[in-house]
């Protein structure tokens, strides 16, 4: 799944996008983890493509297995596919991520917010994720990438930054014994405040490249 996210990952030079990665020390080696990233658009798939590590795969949902080309693509390298119109069955998902985690070093990219924010800024998040964090006893790694709703252009050439940040580990012991609930909005508050941040850095230099 690495390999072809980093693949994907080039072709923010084609979209005209200067992407600017950043991770605390020792990412590499943090083990096994649940991955949550703010989801705004088809692009993040470009965008936040170089922060995948490896071995980590996606949680995503079932209907994604037909969209031509990347669909097969996607579930071919052994991502989890889930039917978020039966409950049970996404339950279901949840236990299996948990059991993946006891039986191998793997790690599992989530999108908390459920679907693309498509400008909305960032929405509530659904605790799925966190549950799992929790039952498994493994951290949870914010990933913000900042707005890119209509800043890509495909008259240009250039489209401009985008800065891609990977936050320290959020240690769930504290969050043991507490709601999923707890840990998925001291988490979005995490991101809400990185995200602003970036926005507000990328528009800075944006100007100060226009003088």
């Amino acid at each position: 799944m690495a390999t072809f996210a980093h693949a994907f990952g080039w072709l923010h030079n084609i979209f005209g996008l200067r992407i600017e990665s950043r991770k605390p020390e020792g990412a590499e080696k943090i083990g096994n983890a649940i991955y949550i990233a703010n989801h705004q658009n088809n692009y993040d798939m470009i965008t936040a493509a170089n922060m995948v590590q490896p071995p980590t795969v996606t949680v995503g949902k079932k209907s994604l297995v037909w969209v031509p080309f990347f669909g097969p693509l996607y579930w071919l390298t052994g991502n989890l596919l889930i039917d978020r119109n039966n409950k049970s069955k996404a339950h279901d998902t949840i236990s299996d991520v948990v059991e993946q985690f006891k039986k191998k070093e793997i790690s599992f990219w989530m999108f908390p917010e459920g679907t693309r924010s498509r400008g909305r800024g960032l929405l509530p998040f659904k605790t799925g994720a966190f549950h799992a964090a929790i039952a498994a006893g493994v951290p949870v790694i914010p990933v913000v990438v900042s707005d890119t709703h209509d800043k890509i252009k495909f008259n240009r050439w250039n489209n401009g930054l985008v800065i891609v940040e990977m936050l320290p580990p959020v240690d769930i012991k504290q969050f043991e014994g507490q709601s999923a609930r707890k840990l998925a909005t001291h988490c979005r508050e995490l991101m809400a405040a990185r995200l602003e941040e970036l926005n507000a850095e990328v528009a800075r230099r944006s100007q100060e490249e226009k003088r």
